[in-house]
Parts: structure tokens; C-alpha cells; sequence
């Protein structure tokens, strides 16, 4: 039977008016084509693409994790071996192989990066937040929602950050904030693939829901009064990362139960929500090992 934590809406207030008091917590309730089935498109400027993963390791995890593939760019002229080899495992799968100008993959990459390969996929198959439950079962878990992250880097980063800790999933909004595109496929290292990511309309009430779910609601915020150490992050956390200028909105703020920062001894204002969030996540997964 699940509990409810004793003086929640009390305690949660004295901690946002500044009070010492911690509140007590009990466990609750993502050119010209010269092959053979690459056909002859007219000469255009390409663009960087929304639908691709670039780069090597992500791509190879895209084939080893059977994500749904339409076909690889590959840079022309004689590969690596790396290579190669990757472009071997393509033609395995299944998937066609289309060599390109080196030019028109530099113009479709949104880093620069894409080491001589492309793969181009359908739209990413979004989660549900009942997926993230699914995958939370009834124990201590952790479930990093962005409140408006807009940073493509910054979301990759944090995706991967969540996806090493064992976190249950990530909650984005669905609008005004970074999707899973060409940007995020490559930062997270593939990542986005291994994670249930759930888009929401409106991430105060998906935080109510993660809340009846069992979820404690930590905000992370340098004006928060205690620090992670201090902070109890056992059991089941939902924790709240705001947007690169904002921070967390007013409505989302009142909706965490409580707010935690990172210690800081040095005079920079603070970390970015990439790093910050990556150093909460380690926070949690040594409060629960």
C-alpha cells in the first residue's frame, strides 16, 4: 500500500520561503547518387537534415539496436577500415548504401562530425509516460524531466547522462524545447535509442502524474537553499532541469516538492544544465547503489 509523505504541503512551503527544515519523505505513492536504388535527385543545396543520424558510434548502435533505418550516406572514395567494416554491417542489415560527394554530407551535418556516414531514419518513435513507468517498476528509480531545455547539444548530453545512471526515461515538452534530431542523435552517443523519451503537452501536470506515480519532485536551482548532499535523492526521484535561460518556469517551481543545487567553492556562476544535470544524476545513482 502506497503512503503519503507526512506534512508534504507544509513542509514544501517552509523549504521554498527559505526554512532549514528539510521536508521528512517516505516513499509515495528518440546530389548525386551513384548506387543501384539511390535515385537521381535534381541538384539542389542540401541541408542539414532533421531525420539522420550521423557519425560512426551512432550509427552503430542505431544497427545494433534494430532501429528502424531507410538507408546510409556514405562518404565516396576508398573508406578506413573502420569503416568499412560499418558500411559492411549497413549492407547486412538490409539497408541501402548510397555513396556521396564528402561536400553534400558536410552540408547535411549539423556538427561537422558525421565521419563519413549518414543514416537516414524515419521521425523518432516518441514513449508515452506510461512507458517510463513501465520501465521504473516499483522501486527506487529516476526520471529526468526538461522543463524547455531548447539546446540540442545540452538535451543529447543529458539523455546520455540519464541513459548511463540507469535513469527510467526523460520527459520533454512537446513544443519550445529540443527534439531528438541529427544534433541529439550524435551527442548522446546513441543514447536516444536505448531511453524512453516522452513528449508532453504540459510538463507541470506530467510531473503531477509522476508524482501520483510514487515520485518525489526535485527541482535543481543554484538559489535552492541545500545542496545535493544534503538533499535526500533515495528512492523514487523525478528530477526537474530548467531551460538554458529561464531556468525552471514559476508554475513548474511550484509543482517540486523540493529544490536542491550543487556545492560550489569557485567564483563561476554556475554549471551549464548539461553538466549540472549530469553531476545530479551521479548524485542519485550513489544514493541508491
Amino acid at each position: 500500500m502506497q503512503q503519503k509523505r507526512q506534512g508534504h504541503e507544509g513542509d514544501r512551503r517552509r523549504s521554498k520561503q527559505g526554512s532549514s527544515q528539510r521536508p521528512a519523505r517516505q516513499q509515495r505513492d528518440g546530389v548525386r547518387l551513384q548506387r543501384t536504388g539511390c535515385p537521381e535527385r535534381r541538384p539542389s543545396a542540401p541541408r542539414p537534415a532533421a531525420d539522420c543520424i550521423e557519425g560512426r558510434r551512432a550509427a552503430a548502435e542505431a544497427l545494433r539496436t534494430g532501429f528502424p533505418v531507410k538507408r546510409a550516406l556514405v562518404a565516396e572514395g576508398a573508406p578506413d577500415a573502420t569503416l568499412a567494416q560499418l558500411v559492411d554491417a549497413v549492407q547486412a542489415a538490409g539497408i541501402p548504401v548510397c555513396h556521396v560527394p564528402r561536400a553534400e554530407l558536410d552540408a547535411r551535418s549539423s556538427h561537422g562530425s558525421h565521419q563519413g556516414i549518414m543514416l537516414e531514419v524515419g521521425a523518432f518513435p516518441y514513449a508515452d509516460l506510461t512507458d517510463v513507468f513501465a520501465r521504473a517498476g516499483e522501486g527506487p528509480a529516476l526520471v529526468v524531466v526538461l522543463d524547455h531545455v531548447t539546446d540540442a547539444g545540452n538535451f543529447g548530453a543529458i539523455v546520455r547522462s540519464a541513459e548511463v545512471v540507469g535513469a527510467a526515461g526523460v520527459v520533454i515538452a512537446n513544443k519550445r524545447a529540443a527534439e531528438v534530431n541529427v544534433g541529439a542523435y550524435k551527442t548522446s552517443a546513441g543514447a536516444v535509442m536505448h531511453l524512453p523519451i516522452a513528449r508532453v503537452p504540459n510538463i507541470a501536470r506530467a510531473l503531477e502524474e509522476l508524482k501520483r506515480a510514487g515520485f518525489w519532485v526535485i527541482g535543481a536551482s543554484e538559489h535552492a537553499e541545500g545542496t545535493c548532499w544534503e538533499t535526500p535523492l533515495t528512492g523514487r526521484i523525478a528530477l526537474v532541469m530548467g531551460s538554458e535561460g529561464e531556468g525552471i518556469s514559476r508554475l513548474v517551481l511550484d509543482t517540486c516538492d523540493d529544490l536542491t543545487r550543487l556545492p560550489q567553492r569557485g567564483q563561476t556562476e554556475s554549471l551549464n544544465v548539461a553538466q549540472a544535470a549530469t553531476a545530479l544524476c551521479y548524485e542519485w545513482l550513489r544514493c541508491n547503489q
